[in-house]
């Protein structure tokens, strides 16, 4: 049998391949007739009304929002940047992102994200964690809570992927423990290192089995063990199973790559769509070099260049196969740059306003929350504190921000602590 990659036309209109493939029984796949595409477009139409994702696109550094989401045109604070329409009439973006302007009906605009910290390391663990760091309390990652609560079992890939190199993320499983922490995949555009075997499959598991066996004779303590041997059995199921070929960008036709564009970060975007049509839950990308302290306008113009296409591809890709609806789509840094531009041409760190987007997963788009001063120094309309922001990643997630983990030291460790969901976005 074999299954026609186009839609097909019935009598009472058209249904399109994921539609159809749902139709399918289970023994089609059992008995090999459907390709790896296929299957990817049965498991999206299986997971699509129940299964949560997230990618989170990471600015790191700290992108100005005067020159990316809110720009400052008309006053001196704004430099020589300009703005644009939008595909939403009064909505308006800096000149550098005409990709998202497009796409603007699928975004909503948070413009008055407010925090007090401005050094990038402990800001960029709040904002992954909803917490500042301690000497006493690892707390997980959003994407660890997402793994734990929404992470699919069937699946052998991991359930939470860091793409792209970041020097200042620190952040994973904490005390939800190592098996949440993120799988670290630098070069988008390649397959993960070492996960092709150096031999054939029955020698690998027989070599699997001997490990297993030389490991009961080692007088270590049993929790040791136990969790040595659980990494082993879960890095082979995955090197070892089909759905590792998500990881393979040449298998996308050229028109897809094409729309994404060419850069590393476009890359993590096209990977990301295909982790999460693969069941993976929470993606994380990073796009490096947000820190412009100076030159600020030629470095951000830049950047710009690099993650407008592929936030704007992503989102429409999601959109075209029926994902967006179940997965949050988040663009944002670790906090704003000085509205007030500095001697050497750059904006300094500034977490009093920054702003954000998002898509996707019950967001209502083509809107804009919060509302800076007309200087960009502060926040004037529906201020957005970060555990404000994490109880909307919790209501859009259907993550349970009251769920508990219990720290080192015996203190039970809510998702979220404070804070209220912005009910305008959904």
């Amino acid at each position: 049998m074999k299954i026609r990659r186009t839609q097909m036309t019935i009598e009472r209109g058209q249904v399109r391949r994921r539609d159809f493939l749902r139709t399918l029984p289970t023994a089609a796949m059992a008995a090999g007739m459907l390709s790896w595409s296929d299957r990817l477009a049965l498991a999206a139409a299986q997971n699509k009304s129940s299964h949560r994702a997230c990618i989170l696109l990471w600015m790191a550094g700290g992108p100005s929002p005067y020159e990316t989401l809110s720009p400052l045109e008309g006053h001196g604070n704004g430099g020589n940047t300009k703005s644009i329409s939008t595909s939403v009439p009064g909505i308006r973006v800096a000149e550098h992102l005409p990709h998202i302007a497009a796409q603007m009906n699928d975004f909503a605009l948070i413009r008055s994200l407010t925090s007090k910290e401005g050094n990038h390391n402990r800001a960029s663990f709040l904002l992954h964690t909803g917490y500042l760091p301690t000497p006493t309390v690892k707390y997980p990652s959003l994407g660890a809570v997402a793994a734990l609560q929404l992470g699919e079992k069937r699946t052998a890939l991991p359930p939470f992927v860091r793409i792209g190199r970041s020097t200042r993320l620190r952040v994973g499983g904490g005390l939800l423990g190592t098996q949440f922490d993120p799988f670290a995949h630098r070069d988008p555009k390649n397959p993960p290192g070492n996960t092709e075997l150096a031999t054939d499959t029955n020698r690998y598991r027989r070599r699997l089995n001997l490990l297993a066996q030389l490991q009961e004779t080692q007088n270590v303590a049993a929790g040791v063990k136990d969790s040595h041997q659980a990494t082993y059995n879960k890095a082979s199921r995955m090197i070892l199973s089909p759905e590792m070929r998500a990881f393979d960008l040449s298998l996308e036709p050229k028109q897809i790559r094409d729309a994404y564009g060419n850069s590393d970060f476009a890359s993590g975007c096209l990977l990301a769509r295909r982790l999460v049509e693969a069941g993976v839950t929470f993606v994380e990308v990073n796009c490096r070099g947000w820190d412009t302290h100076q030159d600020n306008f030629t470095k951000t113009h830049e950047l710009a260049g690099q993650v407008d296409q592929p936030t704007a591809a992503l989102i429409k890709d999601l959109k075209q196969r029926g994902l967006l609806d179940s997965t949050l789509v988040v663009w944002m840094g670790e906090f704003g740059r000085t509205p007030k531009i500095n001697a050497r041409g750059g904006r300094d760190h500034y977490p009093r306003v920054f702003s954000a987007a998002m898509a996707g997963a019950g967001i209502r788009g083509g809107q804009v929350i919060g509302r800076m001063s007309d200087d960009g120094s502060q926040v004037v309309d529906r201020p957005v504190s970060v555990p404000d922001l994490f109880q909307t990643y919790c209501r859009s997630l259907e993550l349970d921000p009251e769920s508990e983990s219990i720290s080192s030291l015996g203190r039970p460790i809510k998702v979220v602590e404070e804070g209220k969901a912005v009910e305008e976005l959904f």
